[in-house]
């Protein structure tokens, strides 16, 4: 698997990596079970922050197509391929389109739901 970083690409250095990883994946590049490089590896490798690589790593984990094993290594998930098809943000977005066409529909206002949202969030 060859993942490259481009710095000029808008999108943020971590959703190029989870993009590339989740396209690998689904091309059979790599397969359930096969070993990933360690995150200080991969940071080291294309000369990231590693910090940078373990939200990519996180973000993977969480969506199962990824999965830590502790000293043992970082492993593409045994699900994977069914699971990097699942587009989080695609969904999120039709949630929340269904949720604001609710909330508008019983006279909230926009400036409402922002306030609400955020202080939702921030008591998190």
């Amino acid at each position: 698997m060859q993942i490259t970083i481009d710095i000029d690409d808008p999108m943020p250095i971590f959703s190029q990596l989870v993009a590339q990883i989740k396209q690998a994946v689904a091309a059979d590049k790599v397969k359930p079970g096969d070993p990933l490089p360690s995150i200080r590896q991969l940071a080291n490798d294309l000369d990231v922050n590693s910090k940078t690589v373990s939200k990519a790593y996180k973000l993977l984990e969480r969506d199962a197509v990824i999965q830590s094993r502790g000293y043992r290594g970082t492993f593409v998930h045994p699900d994977a391929k069914d699971n990097c098809q699942i587009d989080l943000k695609a969904w999120m977005t039709s949630q929340f389109e269904e949720f604001i066409e609710k909330m508008k529909a019983a006279g909230v206002t926009d400036s409402e739901m922002r306030i609400t949202f955020s202080n939702v969030l921030n008591d998190k």
